[in-house]
């Protein structure tokens, strides 16, 4: 059954204009990001509020002790992993109702991309956790899962995801423009009229957060202070940079820890230099990511923790030479903006729209994807 005829199976799907409630917990881990979306799925796009909520400390030590051993991922089920995950996301979906004085009966639909704990799509393989049809039942409202398995089976690179939302946002702004996304991992969209390309640039905020919490027990550096406070090893970034990964074409796709095992080199130096030197390493990727668009953007719009980091908001813009703003400067909210994203991609699934391009994820057509799940 196509997604066009599962909507129409379901009552009130089939209307030009949905709303919907987009969840997702990035690979940083810090939170479940909530937000709420009316769209016709394609340009019309209206956003409400967003809110964050933490995992539950327990769900989100496990989840932590997995990335640590992720192959796991690959064969083992993880129910109860998944059930716990599952679980908080739920609670926040709820506290979202409660805290925002929504109705339910409004809500035609509820995207859920999960977390990310293995992402191979060499091997085409990804897994995000959580049951889709528990928080259907759950809620009485129906869900939309899944969203990049369909990409990755079909050989693309199942990310990044969110390229598409990005075009509707970005209709009336100068271009071409650079979306990027400072997550756990990097990614950007380059957008100039009806070219899109997307791809993830390397590393950006787990692996200075995993740092930092080995060294001093924090969950991130606060506004890049401890970076800002030590020294850069060049010879370190640069034995970084001389990776084949920069130089692939777009589009392409890491997982959180591609880098990890690399950036062990800096654990010989001081906690502040460390830092400096992994920040300028990111910095370094994205600078890279120029290397596989048409035109130098005139402007790049971040999204993401990362782009409440001062020191690394004006490092960026010092190496790029252009502006280099938070998404609120266009009248976007970058707290919301990815959960913002799946609430959109969750209205496209339904109506049988395409999720992903060839010029976005490397599928060979542009791809429909999700599954839809039924309230039992």
């Amino acid at each position: 059954m196509t997604a066009r005829s599962r909507a129409n199976s379901l009552r009130g799907l089939d209307r030009a204009t949905l709303t919907a409630i987009g969840v997702i917990s990035g690979t940083s881990m810090d939170g479940i990001d909530v937000s709420l979306v009316a769209s016709d799925g394609r340009d019309k796009v209206a956003f409400g509020a967003g809110a964050s909520y933490p995992y539950r400390p327990e769900t989100k030590a496990a989840l932590h002790a997995l990335v640590a051993q992720a192959e796991r991922a690959l064969t083992e089920p993880l129910a109860e992993l998944e059930a716990a995950v599952t679980g908080d996301h739920l609670a926040a979906i709820r506290s979202f109702i409660a805290d925002q004085t929504l109705d339910s009966a409004g809500i035609d639909l509820v995207g859920l991309h999960g977390q990310t704990v293995y992402h191979r799509p060499d091997l085409r393989f990804t897994r995000q956790l959580i049951d889709g049809p528990a928080v259907a039942t759950a809620l009485g409202i129906p869900t939309v899962d899944r969203f990049r398995y369909a990409d990755v089976a079909a050989g693309g690179e199942g990310a990044p995801f969110a390229p598409l939302y990005h075009r509707a946002l970005a209709q009336a702004l100068p271009q071409p423009v650079m979306v990027l996304n400072l997550g756990g991992v990097g990614n950007v969209t380059y957008i100039d009229g009806d070219s899109v390309i997307a791809f993830d640039t390397g590393p950006a905020s787990a692996i200075l957060d995993d740092f930092v919490l080995r060294r001093r027990g924090l969950a991130y550096d606060a506004d890049g202070a401890l970076a800002a406070s030590g020294r850069v090893h060049d010879d370190l970034v640069a034995g970084f940079m001389d990776n084949p990964y920069f130089d692939r074409p777009a589009p392409k796709s890491l997982d959180r820890n591609d880098f990890h095992r690399r950036a062990q080199v800096v654990e010989p130096l001081s906690d502040e230099d460390g830092a400096a030197t992994l920040a300028a390493f990111t910095i370094e990727s994205l600078v890279a990511a120029l290397r596989h668009v048409p035109r130098a953007p005139s402007r790049w719009l971040v999204g993401g923790g990362g782009r409440l980091n001062r020191h690394f908001m004006a490092r960026l813009a010092q190496r790029l030479g252009v502006p280099v703003e938070p998404v609120e400067a266009a009248g976007w909210d970058g707290d919301a903006l990815e959960a913002q994203t799946f609430a959109y991609l969750a209205i496209r699934s339904v109506k049988g729209l395409p999720l992903s391009l060839p010029s976005t994820t490397g599928v060979p057509e542009a791809m429909t994807g999700g599954r839809l799940n039924r309230p039992s």
